[in-house]
């Protein structure tokens, strides 16, 4: 398996220029096609890697660092060698050092020189002037160092050869991670696969990286054009005081319908994964203008469902990345919050609640699958929560969400949950009681997007996930006690899975369009899914009135969620009959049949439940009303039952004492 980190960066703009690149700026493309090969390799199993080389991450679970290409042996004849396929416009190298939680010295390169071939057996050094250059390299292992050429070559093949590193004695070897900045060069005899692939996209929306000013910004246009269907809110603020900032689409907005479901998307939960951010902007405009064209798609979903869309729920991650930009941000700037907390292990750890009740409880009947209250130490102001994690808590109590998703970046891959093992092993398969359900919900999104879907794709890192058809149970990919999907599960009705959209955490601006395209589907599609199931309003029978947080238990499923307010419901369910049931504190249960087709539209399955006398009796009595007839008839029934047992038992003790008085004469 390899572990190399590299990105060969190029710029689709480029791809007709002949002459220059364009200057450089905050981005350049990449290379679709490339190959790479080393001088030596120092882990076993490395060799010539085939590929989008982007592969940052580490083989060990939790290491976001551990990725680089380390030589075997420590001299200056060591080579790091990318082909291009293709003449290529070489303009820059940015490389950066092994920065892994497994080792206590910085695996880093101090200086290096570069070389340029056509054909791999005459390298052409790059020089400065009449001398051969010497690029500086790093000083620690994380901050990228850029070094542009002083002119640009021409080549096919690029190696970087390192000349000095760190050492400490026997320690310290030669690593790496790099990225290499050019232009391809057309070539008029050849037509690549690459030179044919769309670089657009039809719609006209605003495809740039927006910083915190200008996402609010964009976000205000896009309500003024459609004022109708849109409401800007704010969950709460960042540490360092920026607004999470909401946009609502429906055809209400700003309140809740009776049958209407609740959908989210979260982007931006780690900073620097700027993908997501990106497209639910592009997607709140879409919508509003697709609403306004006619579309009915986009009229259908706008007028059945609540849509919230949070494009950043860290923004003061994300303006530490947009300040470096796409090249220079690193693997893990802004992933955290301003105080260095990991939202996506920050929410209540409910699973491990759930599981201790499970191995102590010895009566099944008092343990609870559904809405686990959140831990008191949890909630207290000493503890180590990020205000943004507490900001979305509140978000998801207040709206009775149905669905949602978590959007990340830097693999291709939709994970759902568990995502936390059930004994900290660091990765085992870990199902929900709905498990097929999410396996449903995965698939819909892998399989309609564009780059997931596609067989012939590359692998991001270590980790082949076409195998496993671009979905998996999060705990069988790595432990994350705390996610946002599991607390959403637990404490929640709503269903949530996390997708993440691409190889790169921060694409580049050129590179938008086309990653719109090739999620558009898959996030109208995944919205659509909300309306999958069963739904219904559970009712007094005798007053019509809706009855909230009744509990609705579907047989076979270990997992009840709850009526809302007004007594609506959702069910997420797969096709298929079930019996379902009803309950409410003080009223009979009641159970009914459901079929759930596999229409676009979810099965109206309604309760009506009868109160149980003595709550009738209560709330009369509290009201001071006259009692009905059929109440009367009923206590009546009742005290008379009441004085039938009674009278019995007072007898069998009259004959029971009779007989002992017998016996003793």
């Amino acid at each position: 398996t390899s572990v190399l980190q590299l990105s060969l960066e190029m710029t689709d703009k480029a791809l007709l220029v002949v002459s220059e690149c364009p200057p450089l700026g905050l981005e350049s493309l990449k290379v679709k096609d490339t190959q790479l090969r080393a001088s030596s390799y120092k882990r076993r199993g490395l060799g010539p890697h085939r590929g989008r080389l982007n592969i940052q991450s580490g083989i060990e679970d939790g290491d976001i660092y551990d990725g680089a290409w380390c030589a075997q042996y420590r001299d200056k004849k060591q080579w790091l060698e990318v082909d291009a396929r293709r003449l290529t416009r070489f303009t820059g190298v940015i490389l950066q050092g092994r920065n892994s939680i497994w080792r206590s010295v910085w695996d880093i390169v101090h200086t290096y020189k570069v070389q340029f071939s056509n054909d791999t057996l005459v390298w052409k050094p790059c020089m400065n002037g009449t001398e051969e250059a010497i690029f500086e390299g790093n000083q620690d292992a994380e901050t990228p160092v850029l070094a542009l050429f002083n002119t640009s070559t021409v080549a096919r093949y690029i190696r970087i050869n390192p000349q000095s590193w760190y050492q400490n004695g026997t320690k310290g070897h030669i690593c790496l991670r790099a990225e290499v900045f050019g232009c391809a060069l057309s070539d008029p005899n050849s037509i690549y696969p690459w030179q044919t692939e769309p670089t657009e996209s039809k719609d006209k929306l605003d495809f740039r990286h927006h910083n915190y000013k200008e996402m609010r910004k964009l976000m205000k246009s896009v309500q003024e054009e459609c004022p109708d269907i849109t409401r800007i809110y704010s969950i709460g603020k960042s540490y360092m005081g920026l607004k999470l900032y909401v946009m609502e689409i429906s055809d209400n907005p700003g309140k809740h319908e009776l049958g209407e479901p609740e959908f989210r998307y979260v982007a931006g939960m780690h900073g620097n994964e700027v993908l997501g951010r990106e497209l639910l902007l592009n997607l709140m405009q879409y919508i509003c203008q697709e609403y306004k064209r006619g579309d009915q798609r986009i009229v259908h979903l706008v007028k059945e469902t609540r849509i919230h869309l949070l494009p950043s729920m860290n923004p003061d991650g994300y303006e530490m990345a947009f300040k470096k930009g796409s090249e220079l941000a690193g693997w893990s700037l802004g992933r955290y919050s301003y105080e260095g907390i990991d939202m996506n292990h920050n929410f209540a750890d409910l699973n491990s609640v759930m599981w201790t009740a499970i191995e102590l409880e010895t009566d099944r009947s008092k343990l609870i699958n559904h809405y686990f209250p959140i831990p008191e130490q949890y909630t207290t102001e000493e503890a180590f929560v990020a205000s943004e994690t507490r900001a979305v808590i509140s978000w998801m109590q207040n709206i009775p969400f149905v669905l949602g998703a978590n959007l990340h970046g830097g693999e291709l891959v939709v994970t759902y949950p568990y995502d936390m093992t059930r004994d900290w092993a660091p990765r085992e398969h870990t199902p929900t009681a709905d498990e097929s359900f999410f396996r449903w919900l995965a698939v819909v999104y892998a399989s309609t997007n564009q780059v997931m879907s596609n067989h012939d794709r590359r692998p991001c890192h270590n980790k082949d996930f076409l195998r496993y058809n671009n979905i998996i149970n999060g705990a069988d990919w790595h432990n994350v006690p705390g996610s946002m999907n599991d607390f959403s599960y637990l404490h929640t009705n709503c269903f949530e899975v996390t997708v993440e959209l691409s190889c790169d955490k921060f694409p580049h601006a050129s590179e938008l369009p086309i990653e719109w395209e090739n999620n558009r589907e898959s996030l109208l599609t995944y919205m659509e899914q909300v309306h999958r199931g069963i739904k219904g309003v559970v009712r007094d029978k005798d007053t019509g009135a809706g009855i909230a947080d009744a509990v609705i238990k579907v047989d076979d499923i270990n997992h009840h969620i709850r009526s809302v307010a007004d007594g609506d419901y959702w069910r997420l369910l797969n096709p298929g009959e079930y019996r379902v049931t009803a309950t409410a504190e003080g009223y009979f249960p009641s159970s009914r049949t459901c079929q759930v087709m596999y229409d676009h539209y979810p099965t109206i399955c309604d309760f009506r439940l009868t109160k149980m006398p003595k709550e009738r009796l209560k709330e009369l009595l509290m009201k001071g009303g006259k009692l009905p007839k059929d109440l009367q008839l009923r206590l009546r029934q009742l005290r008379m039952r009441k004085l039938r047992v009674t009278t019995k038992a007072i007898n069998r003790r009259r004959a029971a004492a009779a007989a002992k008085r017998a016996k003793r004469v």
